[in-house]
């Protein structure tokens, strides 16, 4: 026993009937859930109305008792929304809370709530039901970041900005291009998180504590008043299955991965070795000492709380790893990881969906930024191709070429013709056409190119995809 004073009565406990003495007054907060847990209290509200309402359609409840505890319910619904419900630590969790205060309010027929059911399939539904609202508010957010997204790249459809690999200048490509390559992560995710909420929506309510109960409940009603596709199959699964909660984590550390690489690039590109965007004021703070400064804090954080979703994900494996079948109390902390992470994607996408519309590409920069690094270097090693040299050859050739631009302190396209043939006869007055940036860029014309006709045409398919959500 722990040197805190035991808690009151065990027999107050709604569970307290085989209990000799009271629980220990620390272990009582310790094992209490119903500071965090109180967040699906409307979840558990809706769940306990459609069991009370199954189990009058099949005779468990009378009418009556049924319309005083749907009445009590809807008034504690109303009390917890004006914040005037009065949660105890002592009643452990938000299920036992809300169960005695409506027999509070209504007497002994509110004990009868609890008829053909356990907490464990009661917390099972709620988490369910909790976090499908969380995975449509989410979707609706990420359809409004990708709406923007989309939006901005088909108007930077001609945009020229570097590509690069290794973080060195590669090849060019335009800016709308490169915003479509967001939109395909994020496209991704979104088909992740819509199969996510398929395995969600499965109705474990009536597994009771975890074989059924001998009551005449109706599973496939309660499924149906709640909105769930369907019951789940088996009880012993039915209360200690997490998985949907993991893979909703697994969704939100993949989302949480593609945003924080923008973010990155972001940072990059704000910074004044970069200079390619200029960020809005309202997205980025200042310095305390620096006057001068107009720091990226919206893409900074978002790629710091990335780890935190990571976490999560690490968090819940490592809870679920060694459990036996069927419900043990450890899954109380399944909830924090949970909630912690549907909130910060969710607010991370809100930030994106708000800042991303409202970037705006420095031209010039960008454009300037492409022309160095010999970034149309494969183009001309194209060039010799379509001329019958032999790949590997023509490698060598512009290779050579480079290394000779990079003596003279010239980009490809400002050496002269007679100093270009000096590496292959191959090569005519036409190729100042293929080391031009936009030549570069538009000749990459096919599916998923860089030509601009292909960015616009990739922006309508995008476009088509979210409408038809």
């Amino acid at each position: 026993m722990s040197n805190d004073q035991s808690s009151s009565n065990p027999a107050a406990k709604l569970w307290g009937g085989r209990f000799s003495e009271a629980t220990d007054a620390f272990v009582e907060r310790f094992t209490a859930s119903v500071t965090f847990d109180q967040r699906m209290a409307l979840e558990d509200i809706q769940g306990s109305l459609a069991h009370a309402q199954m189990l009058s359609e099949v005779g468990v409840l009378s009418s009556d008792e049924f319309q005083q505890i749907a009445g009590g319910l809807q008034d504690i619904a109303a009390e917890i929304e004006a914040g005037q419900f009065p949660w105890e630590v002592a009643l452990e969790d938000v299920h036992m809370n809300i169960e005695a205060r409506l027999t509070d309010r209504i007497g002994a027929t509110g004990k009868k709530l609890h008829t053909g059911r356990s907490r464990n399939d009661q917390v099972a539904t709620d988490i369910r039901l909790w976090l499908r609202n969380r995975i449509d508010r989410i979707a609706a957010e990420l359809t409004r970041l990708q709406s923007g997204l989309v939006e901005l790249a088909e108007r930077e459809a001609d945009t020229i900005m570097p590509g690069f690999t290794h973080l060195q200048s590669a090849q060019p490509v335009t800016f709308g291009h490169h915003l479509l390559a967001w939109n395909e992560m994020l496209q991704r995710d979104f088909e992740r998180l819509r199969d996510c909420r398929v395995r969600v929506n499965r109705s474990p309510l009536g597994a009771a504590a975890l074989a059924g109960t001998s009551y005449p409940i109706d599973r496939a009603r309660t499924a149906e008043l709640l909105g769930f596709d369907a019951p789940t199959e088996n009880s012993l699964d039915s209360v200690s299955d997490r998985d949907f909660a993991i893979e909703f984590c697994a969704f939100a550390a993949l989302l949480l991965t593609h945003l924080s690489r923008a973010s990155e690039e972001l940072v990059l590109w704000t910074s004044s070795q970069f200079d390619f965007i200029d960020l809005p004021d309202r997205f980025c703070t200042g310095s305390s000492i620096m006057p001068q400064k107009k720091n990226p804090d919206v893409p900074e954080l978002v790629r710091g709380k990335t780890g935190r979703v990571n976490g999560h994900l690490v968090a819940l494996l490592t809870l679920m790893k060694s459990q036996p079948l069927a419900y043990n109390k450890d899954n109380q902390e399944d909830k924090e990881p949970l909630y912690d992470a549907a909130d910060t994607a969710l607010d991370c996408l809100r930030a994106f969906a708000d800042m991303v519309p409202a970037l705006k590409p420095k031209k010039d920069n960008m454009y300037t930024a492409a022309a160095k690094g010999f970034s149309t270097a494969t183009d001309l090693a194209d060039y010799l191709v379509r001329k019958g040299v032999a790949f590997r050859d023509a490698h060598e050739i512009v290779g050579q070429s480079v290394s000779f631009a990079i003596e003279q302190d010239r980009d490809l396209a400002e050496l002269s013709l007679a100093q270009l043939q000096q590496f292959s006869d191959q090569i005519g007055e036409d190729v100042f056409a293929v080391l031009t940036l936009e030549g570069s860029v538009a000749a990459r014309d096919h599916t998923g190119g860089t030509a601009p006709n292909q960015v616009r045409a990739a922006c309508a398919r995008a476009k088509e995809l979210i409408a038809a959500r």
